[in-house]
């Protein structure tokens, strides 16, 4: 057991990297040797806690801060942003992708894939190497039982009221919209003599033999369209706390000398892209008369500086499983593994969401009766604040979220997945990737 390798492959924002440093862990204590390959931008994040790192292409580590922001500018766009991103950011270095998976690979007894990493499936068939895939947020599975809030399609919220085999032909149609932005994959595959399989977008992501879905029961339930071999795990949890106390002396001191703040964070890649939350967030906060603690990322220009106070403070980074708990309420942009770690706090949230699954996992919040929601669009000072009175001042938020929090304190989602992925690595595969 103890020689074992596995490989473990993810793409994009701390989001979708701490997941899998989770998972890694877990891992290396249970005896295996395990190596993440990603971005050459996380090295350092890698290997601080002690886990392998294999670099993955396109390596965005040299970018200028003027372009990295940008890229987020392009990326967080409502209606072509996932285009981009898919298009222009990841499938151009879709060959780079695969020699270099194919090279972390050399070795390994198992493959353990993010939703978009393209090559990853391809790796899997090319290699024979068994391969479980993951899910971080239940819009993966773009279920028409349970139909996901898109953001690009504002009837989308209102799909829940239809029969599923309505949204199966909408859903058909949408795939079809898609499917050329796959034309490099396909012929990645035709020139590696391999056949067509499933959409890369879709059906084609997930593993024959298992599929992880990286969250909570309590936050999605199995679905009749799901894979059958997906197994819910619980939210793999894991928060940077590099330096030794966690919080800062600066920030603990705050904490502990008066009532709980409202927390206000656009998680690691949406903060770059801020516009003008923080100062709008900060106005709310001073008119609500509440104390705030305000997220800002290493970027000087998101600080309000003419609104901090001794009760309006502004830090670059604190790990949120320290943080949130000591919260009144969180105000983000919807994340996954920032709603995940609000949730777990029982603090109830106000979602801001940008793009991609953060509408949808706002909506979920919402339905379980922890959040409520205002459009990026729709947020300033007047909006939040009527917003955030409401979240506070209506006390079944705040026991609802305290409920779910304690269901989900009860899950460990990095020991359910890592039982899984070793009882994978003492099964044969079923069958041929495809």
């Amino acid at each position: 057991m103890g020689s074992k390798r596995i490989v473990l492959t993810t793409i994009g924002s701390l989001g979708d990297l701490h997941p899998y440093i989770a998972l890694a862990l877990e891992l290396k204590a249970r005896g295996y040797e395990a190596v993440i390959a990603t971005n050459e931008l996380y090295h350092s994040n890698v290997q601080a806690v002690g886990i392998s790192f294999h670099p993955i292409r396109p390596d965005t580590s040299s970018l200028s801060p003027d372009q990295a922001r940008e890229i987020v500018r392009l990326s967080m766009d409502r209606v072509q942003g996932t285009k981009y991103v898919i298009c222009e950011l990841v499938l151009p270095s879709l060959k780079d992708s695969y020699e270099d998976l194919m090279q972390a690979v050399q070795g390994a007894d198992l493959l353990i894939t993010h939703p978009i990493i393209f090559a990853g499936p391809i790796v899997a068939q090319k290699t024979g190497i068994p391969w479980v895939s993951t899910v971080l947020s239940p819009i993966s599975f773009m279920s028409a039982f349970d139909p996901p809030v898109l953001q690009t399609l504002p009837v989308s919220r209102n799909l829940g009221a239809f029969n599923s085999l309505i949204n199966k032909i909408l859903f058909r149609f949408a795939k079809l919209a898609v499917r050329s932005w796959t034309k490099p994959i396909q012929q990645l595959r035709v020139d590696l003599g391999l056949p067509p399989g499933k959409d890369p977008l879709f059906e084609g992501q997930h593993s024959p033999d298992l599929v992880l879905a990286l969250f909570s029961q309590f936050f999605a339930s199995p679905q009749p369209d799901w894979p059958k071999q997906t197994h819910i795990t619980g939210f793999p949890f894991y928060d940077d706390r590099s330096s030794s106390s966690g919080l800062s002396l600066e920030l603990s001191q705050f904490l502990d000398t008066g009532s709980p703040p409202i927390v206000f964070t656009l998680g690691s890649t949406e903060v770059m892209d801020a516009g003008s939350f923080y100062l709008e967030s900060a106005i709310a906060a001073k008119e609500l008369g509440c104390r705030a603690v305000l997220l800002t990322g290493e970027q000087p220009g998101n600080i309000p500086q003419n609104l901090l106070s001794k009760n309006i403070v502004a830090f670059d980074y604190a790990p949120y499983s320290m943080l949130f708990p000591r919260a009144s309420a969180v105000v983000h942009q919807g994340g996954i593994g920032t709603t995940a770690q609000a949730l777990e706090s029982g603090c109830p949230m106000l979602v801001t969401p940008y793009s991609y699954d953060q509408p949808d996992n706002a909506a979920r919040a919402e339905r379980l009766g922890v959040a409520r929601t205002i459009t990026r669009s729709d947020y300033n000072a007047y909006s939040a604040a009527g917003e955030l009175k409401q979240l506070l001042s209506n006390l079944s938020y705040t026991k609802r979220a305290t409920d779910v929090g304690k269901q989900i304190q009860a899950e460990n989602g990095v020991r359910a997945a890592c039982d899984a992925i070793e009882a994978r690595l003492n099964v044969p595969s079923r069958t041929r990737h495809n």
